[in-house]
């Protein structure tokens, strides 16, 4: 396992992290699935070991995944490893069977501490702010909580775990008023709109932790137009079958680069993202062991013209694949 700094922090996280959001299980908020479908908890655990012994030091989660169970699940199995370093989020809320945010300054308070209590820890490495919008930060309620909980010692640093498609103004205020220290961003073959702002936040010292990968498996090939997914997890009503199927097209002049460099398409994505210098870690979603072995594997740097390829595919022909992926929500 390679190594990479967390922006301007003494953090060293692993290149590949555990991203935890499906080890929380097939939660619903009302008739809203926000989770992959069942896990079973013994097998989660397995999973966090074997990442352990892959030499994965970086774990993300957040305590809207299954309704705080991921954070159970992590807090059971590594909670008392201070050589780890944990991250989650708050802001998400499930309420009177309805998906709602909070930023306000006192619910922030109050979420930190359940989330050090199901963690199992004293203090959390990483705290993000889930999604928080321009409005938001500018209300400054959300702003003052996470420095009041760093002040406190029960956070170490803090950032914001970006929108999946906008064009980032959260991302320039922070920066541009020297706030927090990192940004969760989607990054992946299809959906490349985060380069935009990759530069200039490693330029500025801010740490990158780069989600979605895979964009919930596509990028993995083993989906076709005729798979199904339970009721509750969260892909039933986003990899459609034309989503599947017209992505499966757009992405065959990339497929042809597993056969150049002998790996498989998983690899791939994650060797695409890991290209880029300025990503401190990558947190594919990990909830079995065999899942450990497939994303710590067989990583190579993409040479720079493949890697261009890419990104030119990403500026014609994914357009219209990521318009149809972003409105299935």
């Amino acid at each position: 396992m390679q190594f990479r700094k967390f922006g301007n922090t003494d953090l060293l996280v692993s290149e590949i992290g555990f991203g935890a959001w499906a080890i929380g299980g097939g939660a619903t908020i009302g008739t809203t699935s926000i989770g992959w479908g069942d896990a079973n908890d013994v097998v989660s655990k397995e999973a966090i070991h074997a990442a352990l012994n892959a030499g994965i030091n970086f774990f993300d989660t957040a305590d809207i995944y299954g309704l705080g169970h991921s954070e159970k699940i992590l807090g059971e199995t590594i909670g008392h490893n201070s050589n780890v370093i944990v991250a989650t989020k708050v802001g998400n809320v499930g309420r009177n069977d309805q998906f709602t945010v909070d930023y306000s300054r006192q619910y922030i308070l109050e979420a930190c501490e359940q989330s050090l209590k199901r963690l199992k820890r004293e203090i959390i490495d990483y705290y993000q702010l889930h999604t928080a919008r321009l409005s938001q930060l500018h209300e400054g309620d959300c702003i003052e909580a996470m420095q009041r909980l760093e002040s406190q010692g029960k956070i170490r640093y803090w950032g914001l775990s970006l929108n999946t498609f906008d064009p980032f103004p959260e991302a320039d205020y922070l920066m541009n008023e020297n706030l927090g220290n990192g940004f969760q961003l989607v990054l992946n073959i299809l959906n490349q709109k985060a380069l935009a702002i990759l530069r200039t936040a490693n330029e500025k010292g801010y740490g990158v932790i780069a989600r979605m990968p895979l964009q919930f498996g596509l990028l993995t090939g083993k989906f076709n137009p005729d798979s199904k997914f339970p009721a509750n997890d969260h892909r039933r009503n986003r990899l459609t079958a034309e989503v599947i199927s017209k992505s499966s097209e757009a992405l065959k002049p990339v497929w042809q680069l597993c056969d150049k460099y002998k790996i498989t398409k998983v690899q791939l994505g994650l060797s695409y993202v890991l290209s880029y210098r300025q990503v401190s870690t990558v947190i594919p979603g990990i909830r079995t062991p065999e899942h450990v072995q497939q994303n710590t594997s067989g990583l190579v740097k993409l040479e720079f013209e493949d890697l261009k390829m890419i990104e030119q595919l990403g500026k014609t022909d994914f357009v219209p694949v990521l318009e149809l992926i972003q409105q299935q929500g």
